[in-house]
């Protein structure tokens, strides 16, 4: 399998390196011109992948992660020399999967990078969906189905329900959950996990799904 991967980075020798280094890996690297129509050219490539600067002209990466996120479940890698902790808190609350700091380590970034593509595409043979409840998860594109009803995941999103249908009848703690969205040594608050399963809470919710997750207040999360 060829990945497919957008480069939304308006530093030019950067972006080069960065396309460069991907095909050296074998991957098929795009890099966006023009940044006032990100999504025009993120549908157009359909890509498996997205590296997207935080600091942009015309709007900055969250706003692009938000729009991408409203149609796709694609991983998301933000990019930033603003590699603090607020930075990177925003980033995987905004639905970004991972965080890659400036100056770019080439060597780092395909280590990061090859490591979300195994987790975002290589089921590793569990099946092609888990089912609780009713409620089908699709583990190949990050949907959920109940009742003939269909809703898209974030890959933060998708990833909770998943961990949590895997172990249905156990609680998982919060630790685990937050080993599980962001295998990252950076430092990530624990409010950033509580805005994520709200958000999936209101996306269940929405398909007729009501009190699916369950809180175990100072242990973690169960689906019953």
């Amino acid at each position: 399998m060829t990945y497919k991967i957008l480069i939304v980075e308006d530093d030019q020798a950067l972006g080069a390196a960065m396309k460069k280094q991907l095909d050296a890996w074998g991957m098929q690297a795009r890099l966006v011109r023009d940044f006032q129509d990100v999504m025009g050219e993120f549908t157009d490539f359909d890509p498996h992948l997205v590296l997207l600067d935080i600091a942009l002209p015309y709007y900055n990466g969250y706003h692009w992660c938000e729009k991408i996120r409203a149609v796709s479940a694609v991983p998301v890698v933000f990019i930033s020399s603003a590699s603090d902790n607020m930075n990177i808190v925003m980033a995987m609350t905004m639905g970004g999967d991972d965080f890659l700091p400036k100056p770019v380590d080439l060597n780092v970034m395909m280590a990061k990078l090859r490591a979300v593509l195994r987790r975002a595409y290589d089921m590793g043979g569990r099946g092609p969906v888990l089912e609780h409840g009713g409620a089908v998860l699709n583990l190949n594109d990050a949907s959920l189905t109940y009742e003939g009803r269909r809703v898209e995941l974030t890959k933060n999103e998708f990833r909770i329900l998943q961990t949590l249908m895997e172990n249905r009848g156990k609680v998982v703690s919060r630790d685990t959950l937050m080993t599980r969205l962001w295998q990252m040594d950076a430092y990530v608050e624990e409010n950033t996990l509580t805005v994520n399963v709200n958000r999936l809470r209101k996306k269940l919710e929405d398909v007729g799904l009501r009190d699916f997750i369950a809180t175990r207040v100072g242990v973690g999360y169960i689906v019953g």
